[in-house]
C-alpha cells in the first residue's frame, strides 16, 4: 500500500516515527517527505496504520490519509527513510516554534549538553524562524552553517534516539554559541549567561537574542529606569516569569489562562494582575498584566543564574520599527549588556499575545508559536492580501487555505513595508502562490498599497480595495466558518466609503459586499490626527455639538482657532473615539501615549459598573446618537456606573439595529472587541434580543486579522 499523509508532518520527527513503527513490525518499504505530505510505501498498510496512529509524534497533526494500492519490491531489504523531495507545495503545513521540552531541559542539566542553550529535539525547538524553504531539511534552515559533529551525526542516524532525523541537532562541539558583550565592547564566551545575569542583577538593562528576534530585559525593580531609557512612559510591559508559581505572585490566572501559559507555544497571556506597586509600574492604570514563561534554553539558564523570578521582556526594536536581527546593529541600542548568538534568524517572529474570554482565545498579536498556521475556506483560487496599517499582517490564499503572516508592526514604521514584503513573499514561496487578485485597504494613504501595486504588476493580478470594516467582518466570517454576518465592527478608525473615518458600524456582510445598517453619530476630529492624542480636542468638539460653551480645556483664543476648523475637520463614527472621550470626561486618561490607552484604562471601570438611569440614547435614520450622553456627566454618579451605562446603552442601540437585519446571530469584531467586559455586555444584550453573539477565536480581532478578511473577499472574487 502507498499511504499519503497530509497535515503537520514536517519538522516533527514524523519520518523517524514512521520508520520505528515499520521496523518494530518487521515491515518492508520506504518513507519520503514530499514537501506538502509524507508518503509511506509499505507491504502491509493496514497493520502499519493501526500501530502508527497510536504512536504519533507530539507535534504532528494529521489532516488526511490517502490509501493507494502499491506493489513493494519483494527483494527490498527492510524499511528505510529516503531523501526529501520538494513535491507539491500547495497544502504545506510545518510546525511552529515550540518551547523546549522537559526531556531537553533534563539534558540542559546533565550530560554532554549540560548548560548548552541550543538543546532541542524532534519534539521541540525553533522551526519557522530558521526555515528558508521546503522541504524541512537541515540544508533548508539556518543550521546549514553548522555541520554536525560525529556524535550528533550518530544521534541523527540512530533509530532509537529521539533526535533521529532532527534537523537542528547540535551540541557545544558543533552548534551555535552565545557570547556576552558589555557596553564597552568587552566580550566573554566562557560564561556568557552568568555574566549577563550579573549585569541584570546589578540594575543593568540587557538585550538577549532568542528564537525569531531579540528581547530587551531588566529586573522588575528597574522598571522606572527602563521606561525612561526606552521612552515608554505608560505603555505596559510584558514580564517573563520563572514558572507558574512565580506567575501567581503577579497575576491570578484562571485554569484556562494557566493552560495557555504552559502551552508549548508560550504566548504572552493577559491576566488579571495582583494589585501592588510593582505590577502598577509594569501596567499603569490597567487591571491586567502580560505574563509568559521561558521557552528557550537560554531563558531557563538565565533564571537559574538569577536571584529573581521575573524579568521585564520586550521586543528589541526602535519603537515602531521591526525587531533588530543583526548582531552588529543591535549594539547601537545603548544597552548595558548583550547576550548574542551566532545563529541566523531567517524569519522574525515577535511573541504572540493572547487574551482569554472564558475558554476562547483572542489573538492580540499572532506570531511566534502560532505562525505558520492556516484556516480552510471553500475557495481554491490564489490571492494575496497586504492588510491595513496598524498591527499589520499580510495573508496568502492558496489551495482552499488562508495563510496569515506573522505580526509585522506599524505600517508607517521605518523598515515595516520591507518586512511585510519579505513575509508575504516567503509565504507565497512556501505554498506556490501565484495570485490573480491582490487585496488592499480602501485608505488611499496606506504605504502597503505600493507593495500591492508591485505584486499586481509582477503577476498581472487585479488589485481590489476592501473597506476596512467589511474586512473585519469577513475575518470574523472566516474565523467562525459562516457565509454571512451582521456584525458590530468596532475600532479606532477605518476609511469609510463616504471618505469619513468609520469605527462604530453595524454592517450586514457576505463575501461579495456589505450594507451599512447603522453607525455611531459623527464627531469632528479637531486638527485631524492630533485629536487622537490630545483628547481635549474630542471634548471641545462634543461640547460644541451639545451647545455647551463652558470651555475648561483650552484658552479662549485656542478654542476659537479650533472651532474654526470644526466644519472642515474629519468626521468619525469610531467606537474607539467614543471610549477615548468617556475616559477623558471621567478623568481616567487625559493624553493618549500609546494605541488604545484611554480605552484600556477605562476598562477597569466598565468591568465594575452597573446600569443607571439617565444615559439612554436613540437611533435616528440609522445613526446612534452619542454626543448628548456627555452633557449628562455631572460628577454625581459613580464613574464606573457612568462608563458602564454609556457603553451599555450605545451597544443596545447597535444590537437592536442588527437584530432587525440578522437571523439568530450577531457578530462583534474590531479592536474594541478585545475588551472582554464590552464583549460580555454585548453578549448579555444579544441574549435579551434572542440572539447568539459571535466573537473571534482563531483570527485576530483587531487589524492583525484584516488581511485574512481581505484574502477571503479576494479569493471569492476569483
Amino acid at each position: 500500500m502507498r499511504i499519503v499523509i497530509r497535515g503537520t508532518v514536517q519538522g516533527v520527527g514524523f519520518r523517524p516515527a514512521v520508520y520505528r513503527t515499520a521496523v518494530a513490525l518487521g515491515l518492508k518499504g520506504t518513507v519520503c517527505n514530499n514537501g506538502s505530505n509524507v508518503t509511506v510505501d509499505v507491504d502491509d498498510g493496514d497493520l502499519f496504520l493501526e500501530r502508527f496512529m497510536k504512536e504519533l509524534p507530539p507535534l504532528a497533526r494529521i489532516e488526511s490519509i490517502e490509501k493507494i494500492p502499491f506493489e513493494i519490491d519483494p527483494d527490498m531489504d527492510g524499511f528505510s527513510i529516503i531523501g526529501s523531495d520538494a513535491g507539491v507545495k500547495e497544502g504545506f503545513s510545518i510546525p511552529t516554534d515550540t518551547a523546549i521540552c522537559d526531556r531537553c531541559l533534563e539534558d540542559l542539566r546533565s550530560g554532554r549538553r549540560k548548560g548548552y542553550p541550543f538543546t532541542t529535539c524532534t519534539d521541540c525547538g525553533p522551526r519557522f524562524t530558521l526555515l528558508r524553504s521546503l522541504p524541512y531539511d537541515r540544508r533548508s534552515t539556518a543550521m546549514d552553517a553548522f555541520p554536525m559533529c560525529e556524535v550528533c551525526g550518530k544521534e541523527y542516524s540512530d533509530p532509537e534516539d529521539r533526535r533521529l532525523h532532527h534537523q537542528t541537532v547540535c551540541c557545544p562541539d558543533c552548534g551555535p554559541r552565545y557570547t556576552f558583550t558589555d557596553k564597552d565592547g568587552n566580550t566573554d564566551s566562557e560564561d556568557p549567561v552568568g555574566r549577563f545575569a550579573e549585569v541584570l542583577e546589578n540594575g543593568g538593562i540587557g538585550i538577549v537574542k532568542s528564537w525569531g528576534g531579540m528581547h530587551i530585559c531588566c529586573t522588575l525593580s528597574e522598571t522606572p529606569r527602563m521606561r525612561e531609557w526606552y521612552r515608554r512612559r505608560q505603555k505596559p510591559f510584558a514580564i517573563m516569569v520563572k514558572d507558574v508559581e512565580s506567575a501567581k505572585r503577579y497575576c491570578s490566572p484562571t485554569s484556562a489562562e494557566q493552560t495557555a501559559l504552559e502551552s508549548p507555544h508560550r504566548p504572552i497571556v493577559l491576566i488579571k494582575k495582583v494589585p501592588c506597586k510593582v505590577t502598577e509600574e509594569i501596567s499603569p492604570g490597567l487591571d491586567n498584566i502580560g505574563v509568559f514563561l521561558p521557552y528557550t534554553g537560554v531563558q531557563h539558564l538565565l533564571f537559574e543564574r538569577l536571584g529573581t523570578d521575573a524579568l521585564i521582556m520586550t521586543s528589541a526594536n526602535v519603537p515602531g520599527e521591526p525587531m533588530i536581527l543583526d548582531n552588529g546593529e543591535i549594539l547601537t541600542m545603548g544597552a548595558d549588556a548583550y547576550l548574542l548568538h551566532d545563529q541566523e534568524i531567517v524569519n522574525r517572529a515577535d511573541d504572540s499575545v493572547v487574551r482569554l474570554k472564558g475558554d476562547d482565545t483572542f489573538y492580540i498579536r499572532k506570531s511566534r508559536g502560532a505562525i505558520p498556521s492556516y484556516i480552510e475556506i471553500p475557495c481554491k483560487g490564489h490571492a494575496v492580501a497586504v492588510g491595513a496599517q496598524e498591527s499589520l499582517a499580510g495573508a496568502v490564499c492558496s489551495g482552499g487555505r488562508i495563510y496569515p503572516t506573522q505580526h509585522i508592526g506599524n505600517g508607517e514604521g521605518i523598515g515595516v513595508p520591507e518586512y511585510l514584503s519579505e513575509a508575504i513573499r516567503f509565504q507565497m514561496s512556501l505554498v506556490g502562490c501565484e495570485p490573480s487578485v491582490i487585496a488592499e485597504d480602501l485608505h488611499p494613504a496606506y504605504l502597503n498599497r505600493r507593495f500591492a501595486k508591485e505584486l499586481s504588476e509582477e503577476y498581472g493580478a487585479e488589485v481590489i480595495d476592501v473597506q476596512h470594516h467589511w474586512a473585519h467582518a469577513a475575518a470574523l466570517m472566516v474565523d467562525r466558518d459562516v457565509e454571512n454576518v451582521t456584525a458590530l465592527t468596532l475600532d479606532g478608525t477605518g476609511h469609510g466609503d463616504d471618505g469619513k473615518a468609520w469605527g462604530g458600524e453595524v454592517l450586514s456582510c457576505d463575501y461579495s459586499g456589505y450594507r451599512r445598517v447603522a453607525h455611531l453619530e459623527y464627531i469632528p476630529l479637531l486638527g485631524g490626527q492630533k485629536a487622537l492624542y490630545d483628547l481635549r480636542r474630542l471634548r471641545l468638539a462634543i461640547d460644541t455639538m451639545n451647545d455647551d460653551g463652558n470651555n475648561t480645556t483650552f484658552t479662549d483664543a485656542e478654542a476659537g482657532i479650533l472651532m474654526k476648523t470644526m466644519a472642515r475637520s474629519v468626521q468619525t463614527s469610531s467606537f474607539g473615539r467614543l471610549l477615548d472621550a468617556v475616559s477623558f470626561y471621567l478623568g481616567v486618561c487625559e493624553e493618549r501615549t500609546y494605541d488604545g490607552e484611554p480605552a484600556m484604562k477605562l476598562e477597569p471601570l466598565i468591568s465594575k459598573g452597573e446600569l443607571i438611569d439617565g444615559y439612554g440614547t436613540t437611533t435616528e435614520n440609522g445613526v446612534v446618537k452619542t454626543a448628548h450622553l456627555f452633557s449628562r456627566i455631572d460628577g454625581k454618579d459613580r464613574k464606573e456606573d457612568v462608563a458602564y451605562s454609556i457603553v451599555y446603552n450605545v451597544l443596545d442601540e447597535m444590537i437592536s439595529s442588527a437584530a432587525q437585519d440578522c437571523d439568530g446571530t450577531v457578530g462583534i469584531t474590531g479592536g474594541v472587541s478585545y475588551n472582554v467586559p464590552i464583549v460580555g455586555i454585548a453578549e448579555k444584550i444579544a441574549k435579551s434580543h434572542g440572539l447568539d453573539l459571535l466573537w473571534h477565536r482563531r483570527v485576530p480581532n483587531g487589524d492583525g486579522g484584516i488581511s485574512t478578511g481581505q484574502a477571503a473577499i479576494a479569493v471569492h472574487r476569483v
